[in-house]
């Protein structure tokens, strides 16, 4: 039964076709620090792999079985399938939701292709590779965190976790599945809402011979089609852009999060090549002056820092049903969206933020990669440019910020990665780095982190870096011309006793006094009226960090209806809509 595999739902809600195979389940695993072609042959040759893994769970974690930590550099899987009979005359995709680091995957003895990346999906076409009954895949992962060529976020390098940085994870760690696709299909498409002018703009990338073929775009509110357009494919034609007028229009906000429901075809004459199932919200992000404009309207972005991390999957959510309640538990205690911290989340997470109307930060993992090793740059590019053609559909993402507490020298790349982002989405504002050194003046926004744990000299600091001198950073004119926010504050540990456990500064001594603290910083940036936000650290506790609102397996530390009074009273940002 479906719900036996774990991570059984679709993992790309917003691209859903009805042909497709979730791989989730046990495998045949092993592992070795050996990366030599002799090590290739022993395992691609291997009737039968040591051990058994349960995909997508990395080979650290409970849920995968093993349960092993420790460093190892190249994992081994290997499982067999067996195509549905209605797919013979389909081309047949394998999906990765994201493999860590350098992926290989090899078809019935067949290398079909490489991937290097540990966060973004891909995906390999595998048709011409497939045979009748059962076929058999094989899966090799490099990681080696410790490199400097990899970007790893909060993995450590180190045997023990220690700090703010947890558990490593290697190989798979999101769902694995095949789709079946017409000879041309939609192999990617953008959609970007233009709510000024009541209507969306398609942007839709073919694979195939596109002649003689139409190509069509309905929106649905619920079941019933509102409005539709179609173009011609054209001979020759990869990309096809349509605009579809939307007539009494629902904006998606986060008071009431509107999805309209989105469905493609790929026509030739009555018969359908191919057809997707997607959705989107009408929304629209702008800078104006210092603010960060949702739908024209001051929100004031009440963020909780968010590292994805879970005790029993590390980087992978046990179920859907975890994606979900992890922003329920951030609503629940007054944050109306979060900073996704070093890690890129998966896309079930963006759909249940959709859902919900909670806004999200889209970050990159850079911690980990030296940015000035000419070997880790274009990895990290290329990787990032994956990520936002992914993502870029989801209305839930209010910007991107790809690196976070950057030296000086790794301005080159920061500032190439500002330009490339913007070209890749210009609806979007972008930080070009979170907290630290800020290298261009392309970035839309200003912020720092600041962990300061007496209120007093907090509050004053901030009160007068918008006032009469300028704030600890470097130019005093970002803090005067662009929108500006504390993007990490707090951090409050909370742990008894526990000498083990890691926060920032002293530990209040009374819960009342972590009361008192928390309410006097989160009240000094509420009051202050150049924040346009601010963002917690963090959601819960991950291993010996112990800051969180909640413990590692989510439950609440403090009076949640209390953090959330503190939390959602009006902001003074949001006071003056002019």
């Amino acid at each position: 039964m479906k719900n036996q595999i774990p991570k059984y739902k679709h993992p790309q809600p917003q691209a859903v076709r009805n042909a497709w195979q979730n791989l989730n389940g046990e495998w045949e695993f092993a592992e070795t620090n050996s990366v030599t072609e002799k090590t290739d042959q022993k395992y691609l040759s291997a009737k039968k792999l040591d051990e058994k893994i349960i995909v997508p769970f990395c080979r650290e974690s409970k849920l995968s079985g093993i349960n092993r930590k420790g460093f190892v550099k190249s994992v081994w899987y290997k499982r067999s399938f067996s195509l549905p009979g209605n797919w013979s005359s389909k081309r047949v995709l394998i999906h990765f939701g994201a493999v860590d680091w350098r992926t290989r995957v090899w078809i019935n003895g067949e290398l079909v292709g490489i991937h290097t990346g540990g966060q973004s999906s891909f995906k390999f076409e595998i048709t011409k590779h497939l045979k009748k009954g059962k076929n058999t895949i094989v899966v090799n992962a490099f990681d080696d965190t410790r490199s400097g060529i990899q970007a790893s976020g909060k993995q450590c390098d180190k045997l023990k976790s220690y700090g703010c940085l947890y558990t490593g994870i290697t190989g798979i760690w999101q769902t694995v599945w095949l789709e079946a696709v017409g000879k041309t299909y939609i192999e990617n498409f953008k959609i970007t809402p233009d709510p000024d002018n009541k209507c969306v703009h398609i942007e839709a990338l073919i694979n195939g011979n596109t002649e003689n073929l139409t190509f069509n775009a309905q929106i649905l509110d619920g079941r019933k089609i509102i409005s539709n357009a179609k173009a011609n494919a054209g001979s020759g034609t990869k990309c096809v852009r349509i605009t579809i007028p939307i007539k009494n229009q629902k904006i998606w906000s986060i008071e009431n999060p509107f999805l309209y429901n989105l469905q493609f075809e790929l026509t030739e004459k009555k018969r359908i090549i191919d057809k997707v199932k997607s959705y989107f919200g009408q929304r629209k992000i702008e800078i104006s002056g210092k603010n960060v404009l949702i739908n024209g309207k001051k929100i004031f972005q009440r963020l909780v820092l968010d590292q994805g991390f879970y005790p029993d999957g590390i980087w992978t959510a046990p179920s859907d049903a975890a994606l979900k309640n992890d922003i329920k538990l951030s609503m629940d205690a007054g944050f109306n969206g979060a900073r996704l911290h070093q890690k890129v989340f998966e896309p079930r997470f963006l759909y249940h933020a959709d859902k919900m109307g909670y806004i999200v930060w889209g970050e990159y993992s850079n911690w980990g990669m030296d940015h000035n090793d000419e070997a880790a740059k274009l990895p990290a590019i290329n990787e990032w440019i994956e990520i936002i053609r992914r993502d870029y559909n989801h209305p839930s993402i209010v910007g991107w910020c790809p690196y976070n507490e950057t030296p000086r020298t790794a301005g080159a790349i920061q500032n190439a990665t500002v330009r490339l982002t913007k070209e890749l989405d210009p609806t979007r504002p972008v930080i070009d780095t979170s907290g630290w050194y800020h290298s261009t003046s392309e970035t839309d926004i200003y912020d720092i982190h600041d962990y300061d744990q007496n209120p007093e000299t907090f509050k004053e600091r901030w009160d007068n870096s918008f006032t009469k001198k300028p704030n600890n950073m470097n130019d005093e004119k970002w803090v005067k011309d662009k929108p500006f926010f504390v993007s990490e504050y707090g951090g409050i540990g909370w742990y008894g006793d526990d000498k083990s456990a890691w926060g920032y500064g002293n530990s209040p001594k009374t819960i009342e006094e972590f009361y008192e603290r928390y309410e006097k910083l989160t009240n000094a940036l509420l009051d202050n009226p150049g924040m346009f936000g601010f963002c917690y650290t963090q959601l819960t506790n991950v291993e010996q960090e112990k800051n969180g609102i909640y413990t590692y397996d989510r439950k609440p530390k403090f009076d949640i209806i209390r953090i959330k009074k503190i939390n959602a009273r009006k902001a003074a940002y949001e006071k003056n809509q002019k």
